[in-house]
């Protein structure tokens, strides 16, 4: 039997008469709640610290209740305010999903589709980006590269219509992921390597080679990781960048070495992909996912993008489960 406290079914009796403005006031709410600070939360909302202090007191007033505890030191959620973080999430995204629906019955495949990529999916999106644009004319595509981190914390946020990024190691109980391939580690080398021609490398002949790595904590760094973990080879690692294009350049203009995902290198000329035979296994290999927030609405246009996506021969060719 499940306990309701007097302060939700408050929350709830007044919830049903939201107006525009205070789905407003909830948006702030919701900032406030994330950070636990007024002075972060009004940067990230493009607005004064005293506007926002204001709409807050103004939702308080409206629920006859406090929604947070304030000191000269630090904010905090009241239970009332921790009730309603979850009800407000709902109907911002319902108010959001009626909107998008709306939107799409007026302009059908028309309106934007914002995607959010990893570095080491951009060379393989390319080729359906290019195929969408050309059948859908209409729509606006914003695509933003980054860290995978700051493209899930934006999804959460509402800032992408899906991401495409390797599964994480943590899930996110707000995101739902959706499998669509499977990637190898493979050893990346320039087009004139004494590895070219190889069908397969393994980490030990890794050790032979100067090694230009991408950093701790991206994907293919965290799987390259975990795969020698217990072993005792020792790597001559020579370089390490947080930038996949840097990567690429050094390996096409020297013999090092770099280890990442072989769909990084789909359509990057002079460079090769030499798979890694020993992470070549269901519990090491990454897996390409399309990450979409929970209960949200999904667009035509993202439905079209992901299907299209599905099809390419970029991801076909990379289906190695």
């Amino acid at each position: 039997m499940q306990i309701i406290s007097d302060n939700q079914l408050i929350i709830n009796e007044k919830f049903c008469n939201f107006a525009p403005m205070e789905l407003r006031q909830l948006k702030y709410f919701l900032r406030v709640a994330d950070t636990l600070n007024f002075s972060t939360a009004a940067k990230e909302l493009f607005i004064t610290q005293s506007t926002l202090s204001q709409q807050i007191l103004q939702l308080e007033r409206d629920l006859d209740q406090p929604l947070f505890m304030r000191n000269s030191h630090e904010v905090t959620l009241t239970e009332a305010g921790q009730t309603l973080v979850p009800l407000a999430r709902e109907t911002l995204q319902a108010a959001e999903n009626c909107q998008l629906r709306l939107d799409e019955l007026k302009n059908l495949m028309g309106g934007e589709l914002n995607i959010g990529v990893t570095f080491s999916f951009t060379s393989i999106m390319a080729e359906t980006l290019t195929a969408f644009l050309r059948q859908y004319p209409h729509v606006k595509v914003n695509v933003t590269q980054s860290t995978m981190a700051d493209l899930m914390e934006r999804l959460s946020h509402h800032e992408f219509d899906f991401v495409l990024a390797f599964k994480p190691t943590q899930s996110n109980p707000r995101i739902e992921s959706h499998i669509l391939f499977y990637h190898r580690l493979a050893a990346i080398v320039n087009d004139r390597h004494s590895l070219v021609g190889r069908e397969s490398l393994t980490l030990d002949e890794l050790q032979r080679y100067d090694l230009a790595l991408p950093r701790k904590g991206t994907q293919a760094r965290n799987a390259f990781e975990r795969n020698i973990a217990g072993t005792d080879y020792h790597y001559r690692i020579k370089v390490e960048m947080n930038t996949v294009y840097l990567l690429f350049r050094l390996a096409r203009e020297s013999n090092y070495v770099t280890v990442l995902s072989e769909s990084t290198v789909v359509g990057e000329d002079g460079l090769h992909a030499i798979p890694i035979s020993d992470t070549d296994t269901p519990e090491n290999v990454m897996q390409g996912c399309i990450h979409l927030l929970k209960g949200a609405y999904v667009k035509n246009s993202t439905r079209e993008f992901v299907r299209m996506l599905g099809e390419s021969t970029s991801v076909l060719r990379n289906k190695i489960l």
